[in-house]
């Protein structure tokens, strides 16, 4: 399994207005394929998305199709892309 997690750091409002769009979410992310789950994280200074597929090529589609949702969507966010880091899951309990 492969893990992307994509940090907005300074909007952590963001988790709600996403949260608030969850079916949308849930269609855009969902159809990716090997996708396995979809974490919103909401943290004092910042929003965490998390997205686990079965490689490496699922996460990076995740990240493109995010970002495109995100652009045709939420056009004001663009100026601040997320910071995105990925790798591979080693343990999941």
């Amino acid at each position: 399994m492969h893990a992307t997690m994509r940090y907005y750091h300074g909007n952590p409002g963001l988790a709600d207005q996403l949260a608030a769009r969850a079916d949308e979410i849930r269609s855009v992310i969902g159809a990716v394929p090997g996708f396995n789950a979809y974490y919103l994280v909401r943290l004092d200074d910042a929003t965490v998305s998390i997205t686990v597929c079965d490689d490496e090529a699922g996460t990076e589609e995740s990240t493109r199709v995010a970002a495109a949702w995100i652009g045709e969507n939420m056009p004001e966010l663009t100026a601040s892309p997320p910071m995105v880091s990925a790798g591979t899951v080693t343990l999941s309990a």
